[in-house]
């Protein structure tokens, strides 16, 4: 089909794109100087009050103009937007076309030329729920790549901030952005990424940011998250200064990062919004959370049914007397298993419902199921105490990988006591240290150990003294 033959790319259209079916796909044909022009465009992403203009300096072409063989040059002149770009491809266009851009086809004129006036529907930046702080910016990214790559580029005025974008999925067409900062991110890393974008073979990224995640890093069975999400443009803007790249995924407000190491899914931006001091402590006791999330319910069971181990200052651990009517190992089963329902239901309750809901949750369940004799008050203890301890995990998708490595613990001392303790908390630690993101090993700078990158995360030091980037990042050094 010639693109310069304004019928057949009129049928054209209509087939392969549904212009005249879908109420949503349409077109305007106006004549200029005795030329058929015919403009292509999807309404509800584009801007209505731009494209009303565009037809308007269109149309005031023929009061103005009395040169019909420059036609082509007249309108390209007379298009004075932001974008405009002109291809020979009519498949790229109905890209763009779908992508909310405007397509232009000319008579006679084999080039098809692309305006672009895209307004995408969607909401405000706003603060993201999951990572708020106390004093900070109250921006976060939203749905729209466009305003996602702004907010950005406010906190990084650096010409050398690149955002390429490439498109995955033969029938979705999804936009991805590869963000990085051209002489700190490594161009090695760089190159894996786009390799493995251009080989992403499916119709579409139904889920996004984690269905690209799944494509990219394979990740199998494995529980831990390989790569961090963020949705804060501060978070981003420090991690692109460390030379890591961020993968935008157009739709989603879930910045990826990469690479990242365990220690990345435990820091929070609130560590940097306090003093160095109050920073370091709000860390520690951050780490503190975590640590208990983990151990404390195996822990506390394993010195429950193997009192010797217990001295006798701290004979009182455990139920010395009642354990109720339930095996103690089952209580802790439930009683954890329905703290995750309960966290599921909050999810999927309205807010107004969710007050309600709680008071279900502490009275009916809590209390009730205590004096009915199912739980020990002790079970019920050291399961909230777990259960804080994975709501104050940074990542929520670490919190999640945290408390099943929990139940495989109980589990494996259930049934093999002590040994079963040592054994699967050994194997926790040598699964997390043969996990790599990126061929970064996950448990740097601790393996392979790191003395000064591992103290500056044990500490939070002042932003004045951190004098190098990550050396996983293989970013450049700063000198000055």
């Amino acid at each position: 089909m010639k693109i310069g033959q304004i019928n057949q790319v009129e049928s054209y259209m209509r087939e392969h794109v549904g212009v005249g079916v879908s109420f949503d796909a349409d077109f305007r044909e106006v004549i200029i100087l005795g030329t058929k022009v015919q403009l292509y465009f999807v309404n509800g992403l584009c801007d209505t009050t731009i494209l009303v203009e565009l037809l308007k300096s269109l149309v005031r072409i023929n009061d103005h103009e009395s040169e019909s063989m420059k036609v082509v040059d007249i309108v390209r002149n007379r298009i004075v937007h932001q974008q405009f770009e002109e291809l020979d491809d009519i498949n790229e266009a109905i890209t763009k076309l779908l992508s909310g851009l405007v397509i232009i086809f000319i008579d006679g004129y084999d080039k098809v030329m692309i305006v672009d006036v895209r307004s995408y529907p969607g909401r405000s930046p706003e603060e993201p729920d999951t990572e708020r702080v106390v004093r900070g910016s109250r921006d976060g990214y939203t749905e729209n790549i466009i305003q996602n790559t702004a907010l950005t580029r406010r906190r990084i005025r650096d010409p050398r901030l690149r955002n390429e974008i490439i498109q995955v999925g033969d029938r979705s067409k999804t936009d991805i952005c590869i963000s990085y900062i051209k002489d700190l991110a490594d161009p090695e890393l760089i190159d894996i990424i786009k390799q493995e974008l251009k080989s992403i073979k499916t119709d579409g990224l139904s889920m996004a940011d984690k269905a690209l995640e799944e494509y990219i890093v394979k990740q199998g069975f494995n529980p831990f998250p390989i790569v961090r999400y963020t949705e804060r443009p501060d978070v981003a803007s420090v991690h692109l200064f460390e030379g890591h790249v961020i993968l935008m995924v157009d739709t989603s407000p879930s910045m990826i990062i990469t690479p990242t190491t365990f220690f990345h899914h435990v820091q929070h931006a609130e560590e940097y919004r306090q003093t160095p001091s109050s920073g370091t402590f709000v860390r520690w006791i951050r780490f503190i959370g975590i640590f208990v999330s983990i151990f404390i319910l195996p822990f506390w069971y394993l010195l429950s049914i193997e009192q010797n181990l217990l001295p006798e200052a701290l004979q009182f651990i455990g139920p010395n007397e009642n354990t109720g009517n339930v095996p103690l190992f089952l209580q802790i089963i439930l009683a954890d298993v329905g703290v995750e329902l309960l966290r599921m239901a909050a999810i999927h309750t309205p807010t107004p419902l969710s007050t309600a809901m709680g008071l279900i949750a502490a009275v009916l369940i809590g209390d009730i199921a205590i004096s009915a004799g199912l739980f020990t008050g002790e079970v019920i203890l050291y399961v909230a105490v777990a259960a804080v301890g994975s709501y104050a995990t940074p990542s929520y998708e670490l919190s999640i990988a945290n408390k099943l490595a929990r139940i495989i613990i109980v589990l494996a001392t259930f049934a093999f006591n002590l040994p079963g303790f040592v054994i699967t908390t050994t194997l926790y630690i040598l699964s997390l240290a043969s996990v790599k993101s990126f061929n970064t090993p996950y448990l740097w700078p601790f393996i392979p150990f790191n003395f000064r990158a591992l103290r500056q995360i044990l500490i939070r030091y002042s932003v004045p003294a951190k004098e190098t980037r990550p050396s996983i990042t293989h970013a450049k050094q700063k000198k000055d």
